[in-house]
């Protein structure tokens, strides 16, 4: 088992609250990642129909089986439980007696916000982070392979080619949870539409655009990309609102959160064909805006992560918040840098002022090193960047 980071998260959210829940996409390793932390204590999948079915008609009992906690996995799928585990969980009064699991926002944190508040706490699980894989001795030596891959434990543990498990994968789950939370019929349009957004990863979000190619209405447009928010397949960057006397654009850019998969949905057979993909910038800035995220929420923090733009053009890709001041990123996917890659970071410093700290550029390359107060830092290294 590769050692995630969050575990010691876990382990410490465990020591004051009953319960901790782990959220994240489908096989991103929560159920190794809890029964590894609860390794003495029972396992419940709720996918297995026997095992809903009695916790469904029987909550009680099913809890009373119990009596010391244990893992619940997918709890999603019960969403009568709630209630009852609550009621269990009052009665008992000890810390870390369950860790729950679930692959979908939607339903989820309505239900746990209504019966579970304040008992139990988060703990969202993405991918392997850059960190894990290199601990692990299983980071690729080349970034462009990095970017064909993704970090999906499933790739890693089975050692199984990503053209044989992302199509599986996107059939099995993706499309699954779609039909369950949508009841889409028209499966060839979604999938059209999953390929749309994937070959927009780390671009600005235009929904009318989306809804032209696609064929389909601008509200349902916004309800399928809830659906893939919901389901962990994008996330959203928002822009930053300081206007530092600038017009700001007000569009979110829409990001996947495994760049493997979007290289994928893209149809890209190959690592060596990433090195002249038009997109393989947009991949790359997908790469290190996930990596960023991980390193916060593997430490149980929010985000915080926004991206800055006016209407002149002016950019700065990542605006993230940092005790109280805004940390600038800016993320350049050659290996050589020049000084035109630290203008937009010089641009925005100027306008920032003293709201400005650590600026920080990363790079498609090995190296990492200081240039004109700038903290440059090469891709394997991204995951320390906001801890640095």
């Amino acid at each position: 088992m590769i050692h995630r980071d969050a575990e010691n998260t876990v382990k410490r959210l465990l020591r004051g609250f009953p319960a901790v829940t782990v959220t994240g996409p489908r096989q991103s390793g929560k159920t190794t990642l809890a029964r590894a932390i609860f390794a003495g204590k029972p396992y419940v999948s709720l996918e297995d129909p026997d095992n809903r079915i009695f916790a469904t008609d029987d909550p009680r009992s099913f809890l009373e089986r119990f009596p010391d906690g244990a893992v619940l996995d997918e709890i999603q799928r019960c969403p009568h439980l709630f209630s009852y585990l609550q009621s269990a969980i009052d009665t008992d009064g000890r810390m870390g007696l369950f860790i729950l699991t679930g692959s979908q926002q939607f339903g989820l944190l309505e239900n746990i916000s209504q019966s579970l508040a304040g008992r139990t706490a988060f703990v969202e699980l993405l991918p392997f982070s850059v960190n894990e894989l290199t601990r692990a001795q299983k980071l690729w030596p080349d970034v462009d392979t990095m970017l064909f891959t993704g970090s999906y434990p499933p790739i890693y543990d089975r050692e199984i080619d990503p053209e044989d498990w992302f199509p599986a994968y996107v059939t099995s789950y993706v499309e699954r949870d779609v039909r369950q939370m949508l009841k889409i019929h028209e499966l060839d349009t979604f999938q059209r539409f999953v390929r749309l957004c994937a070959g927009r990863t780390g671009q600005l979000l235009n929904y009318s655009s989306l809804a032209t190619e696609c064929g389909i209405t601008h509200n349902t447009v916004k309800a399928w990309l809830s659906v893939l928010e919901a389901s962990y397949i994008i996330f959203f960057l928002r822009p930053h609102h300081a206007n530092f006397n600038k017009r700001l654009v007000k569009t979110p850019k829409i990001y996947f959160h495994d760049p493997g998969l979007a290289a994928w949905l893209l149809g890209i057979k190959e690592a060596r064909q990433i090195a002249t993909h038009p997109l393989r910038g947009s991949l790359f800035e997908t790469f290190i805006v996930s990596e960023l995220v991980k390193s916060r929420l593997n430490r149980g923090e929010r985000p915080g992560l926004f991206f800055w733009r006016d209407s002149n053009g002016n950019e700065v890709d990542v605006v993230a918040e940092k005790e109280g001041k805004l940390m600038p990123i800016e993320i350049k996917s050659g290996k050589t840098l020049t000084r035109e890659s630290f203008k937009g970071l010089q641009k925005w410093l100027a306008l920032a002022g003293d709201a400005a700290c650590d600026p920080a550029l990363i790079y498609g390359g090995e190296e990492s090193f200081r240039q004109g107060g700038v903290k440059v830092t090469g891709w394997r290294d991204c995951g320390v960047v906001l801890t640095g």
